[in-house]
């Protein structure tokens, strides 16, 4: 395996791992700070049970492509196009 190849992979995986730790955060943290931005007065913790296994996956992945992206940038592994 090239050095290429294990670059990104090691891309791939942290940028998963990190969408999925930055996506816990925003649904179990986030929501309790909406009530800093909305009218509701009782802020409410959601766990991910309540919001939903898929709905979670949904939100994390997105957020670990935009983590590929930087990462692909930094460590120059050529996954998107120039």
């Amino acid at each position: 395996m090239s050095s290429l190849t294990i670059r990104r992979l090691i891309v791939w995986a942290v940028s998963m791992v990190l969408g999925l730790i930055v996506g816990y955060g925003v649904i179990t943290v986030g929501f309790d700070m909406l009530p800093l931005f909305t009218a509701v007065q009782t802020p409410q913790g959601v766990s991910i049970e309540e919001y939903g296994m898929l709905y979670y996956l949904f939100t994390a992945i997105p957020i670990g492509l935009v983590f590929v992206i930087w990462l692909d940038a930094f460590m120059d592994t050529r996954i998107l196009p120039d």
